[in-house]
């Protein structure tokens, strides 16, 4: 080969190289450009893809940063944390029925249209199960009767659901007087079957139940129920003359939460029933049962809750303990000023994992899962106290951040009213 055939030869094979390194660099920052624009969708299109789609579609959660140093967005910001799980979890159950009370809560603080279709489209509270114990039926009765009120008084159909599932509970002869008072119980009495019949302050969420359903319908059935387990008649007692001894004091059958233990939250749920009452009635002599019972039960003093924090020490059910103390405060905060500074500190204990020193999981901050019993250390009585991230769990959950927030939400709209006076 001549010298000229070789240089131009050498030419030809630096010109072949040159071509292909080019060919390779755009080969590869094409490809990296490529899987650049499908990590992308990827990432803004996993939760539809992956059936986990989240509350942040809401023009609510949009405008809240994370975290926000405001508490009221502080606590929406967590509880639409908590409330994707609790919708993945969700089932149409009393479990549910608790985080359903929650978001309606969280939708009067908020004013999210997403939550209120997703429960009369997605999760309809009218396709809920009435469960076993009554006080299953209660929860889900609550619900519908919260949302019914959050939603503009409207939605009757709501309303006709409770009272029907009302309706047939008493039908049943779950209301009864058979132990010496009258009082609403898990089964009828006599009911036959491997299980245990007993009453307790959540088969009396039922008497919530008749005081809403008076408020709604105007019907003087649902008023003399309430009063009739209340205050009793002439030949029997109600709860009221059987269980409280004053000063807030509410005494009955000991046992397991689930079962025996009358009041399974010391007298709390009948913050909730004692306020019911008083909205219902107007009569003060209500108002002050509840302000001495929620009082009682938050001074750390009279241990029942820890004296920093403010978490129950020994019960599970978290979420209807906030929501009943809170109806407390609600009802009477000018005798109960203290405590949403104790519902705040209770809720921050939990979200911190105790500041960081729990021994037992408190929030899951993979996924927000929260765990039943709120004791840094465990050891709770109650109902599967160590799950989290559970229906049971996050319902609850759901239950005291949404609550909470709509407290905080009003209280606001309260203080600005003084204002402006």
């Amino acid at each position: 080969m001549s010298k000229k055939q070789k240089q131009n030869q050498a030419t030809r094979e630096a010109t072949t190289a040159k071509k292909t390194t080019s060919r390779l660099k755009f080969v590869i920052f094409a490809s990296l450009g490529l899987l650049a624009i499908l990590a992308a969708v990827f990432f803004l299109a996993r939760d539809t893809f992956f059936g986990t789609e989240k509350e942040s579609s809401s023009l609510v959660q949009q405008a809240l940063p994370q975290e926000s140093s405001d508490l009221f967005h502080c606590i929406v910001q967590r509880t639409y944390a908590i409330d994707n799980l609790f919708h993945q979890v969700y089932n149409a159950e009393w479990e549910g029925a608790n985080g359903a009370i929650g978001d309606a809560h969280l939708y009067a603080a908020t004013g999210d249209q997403h939550l209120l279709s997703l429960y009369t489209d997605t999760y309809r509270l009218l396709d809920m199960h009435n469960g076993t114990w009554v006080d299953d039926r209660a929860w889900v009765c609550l619900a519908e009767m919260y949302w019914w009120h959050v939603s503009g008084r409207k939605n009757t159909q709501w309303v006709e659901d409770a009272r029907s599932r009302y309706l047939e509970a008493r039908r049943e002869g779950r209301l009864s007087h058979h132990e010496g008072f009258w009082s609403w119980y898990n089964y009828f009495p006599g009911a036959k079957g491997n299980f245990r019949i007993f009453t307790n302050s959540n088969m009396n969420q039922m008497v919530t139940v008749a005081c809403w359903l008076f408020e709604a319908t105007h019907e003087q059935q649902f008023y003399d129920d309430a009063m009739l387990v209340w205050n009793g008649d002439a030949k029997y007692p109600g709860v009221k003359k059987k269980f409280y001894r004053g000063k807030g004091i509410w005494k009955g059958n000991e046992g397991q939460a689930a079962f025996g233990k009358q009041f399974p939250w010391e007298g709390a749920g009948m913050c909730s029933i004692g306020a019911a009452m008083f909205r219902m009635t107007g009569e003060k002599k209500y108002k002050e049962i509840v302000a001495a019972t929620a009082k009682r039960l938050m001074d750390p003093a009279n241990g029942w809750v820890d004296p920093q924090d403010f978490y129950q020490i020994r019960m599970d059910g978290n979420g209807a303990f906030v929501h009943f103390i809170l109806d407390a405060y609600q009802i009477a905060p000018d005798q109960l000023p203290d405590i949403p500074d104790k519902i705040e500190k209770m809720l921050e204990h939990v979200w911190t994992n105790h500041h960081g020193d729990a021994l037992t999981t408190l929030h899951r901050p993979i996924d927000d899962g929260i765990r039943n019993g709120w004791n840094p250390n465990g050891g709770e009585d109650g109902y599967k106290v160590d799950e989290v991230g559970t229906v049971h769990a996050q319902s609850e959950a759901v239950r005291a951040f949404g609550v909470f927030a709509y407290v905080l939400h009003e209280k606001r709209k309260a203080e600005e009213i003084v204002k402006k006076k």
